[in-house]
């Protein structure tokens, strides 16, 4: 299923986060792209949405002018899947939030798998690591909670191939 280009996609992504670990964690930035690209593969993703799993973050988080690479070296449908799951918000945190939800109640499926997989791995790493694990939000633990809860509901409603695991994943974290 997958060809050199997943190979390059994987480097990209590994010089963007270098030096970055998950919040909170000894644990390299890099595992949680690379976790997403693996999920979204097991929900049914070709290799155009494992490479644009694999690179979702990049630009969100090391810099916008990733996206030009990532168009020429991958093409025009990965780099879309990128830029739809991209949140570079300009409000508050809540405001950013609200327009997400908006954006993927409407976005098309391969990029409702990439989001799902990337939200479904942050939920379970939310439970992991247990309820000190809301110190380290810019929100509150009910606005994460609140946020997740609606994360939940859009991939329900849309029949997402994660949904029900969200769900599931997300009860647990109402429970810390």
């Amino acid at each position: 299923m997958t060809t050199p280009r997943y190979a390059r996609a994987v480097a990209l992504a590994t010089k963007a986060h270098a030096g970055v670990f998950r919040k909170g964690t000894t644990v390299p930035y890099i595992s949680h792209p690379l976790a997403v690209s693996a999920m979204a593969m097991e929900y049914g993703g070709d290799e155009d949405v494992a490479i644009a799993a694999v690179l979702h973050d990049v630009v969100e988080d090391a810099g916008r002018e990733y996206i030009i690479p990532i168009r020429e070296e991958f093409g025009t449908r990965v780099a879309d899947l990128v830029m739809g799951v991209t949140n570079i918000g300009r409000g508050s945190w809540r405001e950013n939030k609200v327009e997400y939800l908006a954006h993927l109640a409407r976005a098309g499926d391969d990029v409702l798998l990439v989001a799902g997989s990337d939200k479904l791995h942050n939920a379970r790493a939310i439970v992991s690591d247990g309820p000190g694990v809301f110190a380290i939000f810019k929100a509150p633990r009910e606005d994460v909670i609140w946020y997740y809860t609606e994360l939940a509901s859009i991939f329900t409603a849309r029949g997402a191939p994660m949904a029900a695991a969200l769900s599931e994943t997300v009860a647990k974290m109402k429970e810390l």
